[in-house]
């Protein structure tokens, strides 16, 4: 539709004038037409306008056998659209500028599912603005973009890649207004399109025909339609109008009177298009009879005028009358609607139409007395929103090392009634520009709760969304199919009411208090307002500050912090397992905050992402918790914990760092450190990480989550194992259950393994032994090695090796037999000696028997048995010199009887007589 020409001549004419070739003059267009004067628009997208291109790509992280030429930007008339399958789709635009311009356009980006990114390239593809490239997420209106061009040539790209996790439909980004400033000049003007019209020359655009009017292309006035007809604004036709029916009109309640009454109300749903005079058509009902009024919401009373107005901060009520919060306690602040006669002044409405017609219609969400509910739109593709602004939330004391800050949490009861596939979404904003995804739930849905823990100050709103279908008609077909939203309570807000009063709060912070509150580690008695100590090793429970409950033993192996707000670990851990010595363990060098990705994992088109997680295992005050974010979008979510996940995508989808997106919180709270398999409800299962080795148990550290989700109603919980492996090193082996890829098997609790060699016990004198060896050359060493297979790590070393001096066995054997020798010899010399006196003896026995003379039986009296002064020991001799040596000791062993005695052959006095007398003879 458009062209844009560059010249060389300097002319540039002002917004609703061209330049005349023939009179080089710039001259003023004609009405029903207009002129941007040095500025190019485009906002008609029946085709794509000449000079656009748009081509799909695959990535390299997808399937490279799936087709993506298809994958384009598509024009629907008043925009151009992205794609919605898994390929990148590039949008781009050449421009060459005589002076220094800006580009503006409006773009609808409602889903983080798809990456959506604009960027300026100059003629040599650098990047010209790349710190702004990245789109804010636009749920409800469009968005508008600004930035400024440099003079030359200006390549100008938007390009969006879908990721879609669970194969869900994906809303496209949509453009539209495109327009670019800083070209030479326009050589003609343009018509006004259909819808519109220009009434005056020299108009730069053309305006939007009211509603029930119409106008053709190059129009300078609006046409009315007839009586029976109607027109959207911006139409160029008008279309008959059908026959009202009954969903062409919604209930609602009146505000209540002075009387203290209220009403049922119908009204048609503005615009009105329908006609009630037409066969068939219905009449709008009458109001009801009068109805009291329910009572005001907790927090406000009823003034005279039957209106509801909120309680002074001191105070509390139950929707009918304030009163006075006692002594010792402080009101509990917060937003609570139950009763639904009036949209609080906090809340709004509003209607985004997919198609997006021109309607101005506002209401989406009307009140029913006990519930909200969402009324008919002017398509079943409509989102009717319904949006809760809160100005912040008090601070809380929680304590620099507690868990996650819990400022605040939503809890709200809806239903779904649908026939078709309706859709029901919940957001929260993070500022006035971005709203992210939290919940949403599909089709039918009974009446439930659902509740969101606030963790950031930076949340400022609250949408409910209701889509009836996706599918597209002009009719209402499923117009009965709504959501209804029947109560909503925010706790803890700045400028809230209150339901009911607590005792002080058991926290030091004093912030936003009226009341002393206890000391740290003291809880308030009931009905008293004294403060009363907790047991040793116990924190304070928020949820639950008044009375002994609130004080909450810690776990195993865990300690209170100063503050009593938490329970944590100092990375020591210490168990005796049988009879066995007491192992100390050591995880300090694993407190760092640790990174780890499970497999890749792919979408039903191919593309690959990946589950990182962040994991902060133990650790005092002073620990820095693992956190995951939100880069896809400018909210830029952060959530704190022990262990959280995100999901990330390889980066050449945007071309810069790694994608990451959907964060949560898997484990904010420390339970406790066992080597048991059950802790607090948390199961741990030995089959899920089997092990080779039995002989040292697994540490594990439990971990759980106070944010409940739809899946998780109590909560995610976390188990970590860590397991010895003296192998490896800090960030070795961390993995997920093999038959659970995802870390979890049920969607709630999640599961690791961690082996590392400092997930070993220290090492002690029982973990390794000594080995002598032999003296050599007067020297001995003692070793000392490890007992294998080793199962220790740091502690105590080995101490060194001992060398100690010592005698050889040569020296021991010489001694010996020295020793030996000496004895032998002592021993033959006392036989001798011993023989030689019993020799003695048997021969004074015989001189005895000599001096019996014969007598048999009878001995005389000895004397004595010794040898007596004066006698000859030669006299003793007996007469053997005629034998040798030898011969005596052989005669001697073999004369001893039987009674012992040895029997010793002596001479008798007659025998020594017969010689005498012999030796006479002779």
């Amino acid at each position: 539709m458009f062209s844009c020409f560059s010249c060389v001549l300097a002319f540039s004419c002002s917004e609703g004038e061209f330049l005349d070739m023939q009179s080089q003059q710039c001259q003023k267009c004609a009405a029903g037409t207009y002129s941007l004067g040095t500025s190019v628009a485009f906002d008609e997208w029946d085709i794509l306008p000449t000079g656009f291109i748009t081509h799909g790509t695959t990535t390299s992280e997808g399937n490279a056998f799936i087709n993506c030429s298809n994958s384009t930007w598509t024009p629907k008339g008043d925009y151009v659209a992205s794609n919605t399958d898994e390929c990148t789709a590039t949008l781009s635009y050449a421009v060459s500028l005589k002076t220094p311009g800006a580009l503006s356009f409006e773009y609808f980006y409602p889903d983080n599912s798809v990456y959506f990114e604009f960027f300026v390239q100059n003629d040599q593809c650098q990047a010209t603005d790349s710190d702004s490239r990245w789109m804010r997420i636009s749920e409800t209106n469009w968005s508008h973009y600004e930035i400024k061009l440099s003079t030359g040539n200006n390549v100008l790209y938007w390009r969006t890649t879908t990721f879609s996790l669970l194969g869900s439909a994906v809303k496209p980004v949509l453009l539209r207004n495109i327009q670019v400033s800083g070209v030479a000049y326009t050589s003609e003007c343009f018509h006004c399109k259909p819808g519109t019209h220009s009434s005056t020359a020299g108009s730069a655009r053309c305006a939007p025909c009211p509603a029930d009017t119409y106008s053709n292309k190059g129009a300078t006035v609006c046409h009315d339609c007839e009586s029976d007809s109607y027109a959207v604004p911006g139409s160029g036709s008008c279309k008959p109008r059908p026959a009202c029916t009954e969903n062409d009109y919604f209930y609602t309640h009146t505000p209540c009177d002075s009387e203290g009454k209220t009403w049922l109300m119908y009204k048609w749903i503005e615009p009105k298009i329908c006609s009630e005079t037409v066969e068939g058509a219905v009449k709008l009902p009458a109001s009801g009879e009068k109805q009291t009024c329910p009572p005001c919401n907790p927090g406000f009373f009823v003034t005279n005028s039957s209106a509801c107005e909120p309680c002074s901060n001191d105070s509390y009520s139950d929707g009918k009358v304030c009163e006075k919060c006692p002594v010792g306690t402080e009101p509990v602040l917060g937003f609570e609607y139950k009763w639904w006669t009036a949209m609080p002044s906090n809340m709004e409405s509003s209607v985004l139409h997919q198609e997006f017609s021109n309607s101005n219609r506002r209401t989406a969400w009307e009140v029913a007395g006990e519930y909200i509910y969402t009324t008919s739109g002017v398509q079943d593709t409509d989102y009717l929103t319904l949006t809760l602004n809160v100005p912040g939330y008090r601070a809380q004391a929680t304590g620099k090392d507690n868990e996650m800050s819990k400022l605040s949490r939503i809890t709200f009861v809806f239903e779904t009634l649908c026939t078709a596939d309706c859709k029901f979404y919940f957001l929260v904003g993070y500022n006035k520009w971005n709203n992210y995804l939290v919940e949403q739930w599909k089709g039918r849905n009974s009446k439930q709760s659902y509740s969101y823990l606030i963790q950031s100050n930076n949340t400022v709103s609250f949408t409910w969304t209701f889509q009836r279908t996706e599918e597209f008609s002009m009719d209402r077909n499923f117009s009965t199919d709504a959501a209804k939203i029947y109560s909503i309570h925010v706790t803890n807000v700045i400028g809230g009411v209150a339901s009911e009063c607590r005792r002080c709060a058991v926290t030091p912070d004093k912030t936003g208090s009226s009341c002393v509150p206890c000391p740290p580690g003291h809880y308030m008695v009931n009905a008293t307002g004294a403060c009363e100590s907790c047991p040793p090793n116990t924190y304070i429970k928020p949820s639950q500050p008044v009375g002994e409950a609130a004080c909450v033993q810690c776990g195993p192996n865990t300690k209170r912090n100063r503050d009593y707000t938490a329970c944590l670990s100092d990375c020591t851990f210490r168990v005796q397992s049988g009879g066995e010595a007491v192992q100390t363990y050591d995880f300090s060098l694993l407190s760092n905050v640790t990174g780890f990705t499970g497999s890749p994992r792919f979408t039903n088109r191919g593309l690959r992402y990946f589950h990182h997680f962040n994991l902060n295992l133990c650790g005092r005050e002073s620990r820095v918790p693992a956190s995951c974010v939100d880069n896809v979008t400018e909210s830029g979510k952060e959530v704190k914990g022990y262990v959280c996940q995100s999901t990330v995508v390889p980066s050449d989808i945007r071309s810069q760092s790694m994608v990451s997106s959907q964060p949560f919180v898997i484990g904010d709270t420390l339970i406790g450190v066992t080597t048991e398999t059950t802790l607090g409800g948390i199961s741990s299962p030995s089959w899920m990480f089997p092990s080779a080795s039995l002989q040292l148990p697994d540490v594990i550290f439990y971990y759980k989550s106070s944010d409940t989700t739809q899946a998780c109603k109590q909560g995610r919980s976390a188990a970590v194992r860590l397991r010895c492996n003296p192998t490896a090193n800090i960030k070795d082996l961390i993995t997920l259950p093999s038959k659970c890829s995802e870390g979890t098997c049920d969607g709630c609790t999640f599961h690791f393994l961690w082996e590392s060699q400092h997930a070993c016990p220290l090492c002690t004198t029982d973990h390794y032994r000594e080995i002598v060896s032999a003296c050599i050359q007067g020297i001995q060493r003692t070793t000392y090695v490890w007992q294998q297979p080793l199962q220790c790590y740091g502690g105590q070393s080995l101490p060194p090796q001992k060398v100690s001096a010592c005698v050889t066995m040569d020296f021991w054997l010489k001694l010996g037999v020295s020793i030996g020798l000496i004895a032998a010899l002592l021993l033959i010399s006392l036989s001798c000696y011993f023989w030689k006196k019993t020799r003695k003896l048997q021969y004074k026995y015989s001189r005895l028997m000599m001096s019996s003379e014969g007598k048999e039986c009878e001995l005389p009296t000895a004397d004595s048995c010794a040898i007596m002064e004066g006698e000859d020991a030669e006299d003793d001799l007996m007469d053997l010199t005629h034998k040798s040596f030898f011969t005596k000791i052989k005669s001697f062993s073999r004369e001893r009887t039987s009674d012992g005695f040895d029997s010793v052959p002596l001479k008798s006095s007659y025998q020594h007589h017969q010689e005498d007398e012999e030796e006479e003879e002779d």
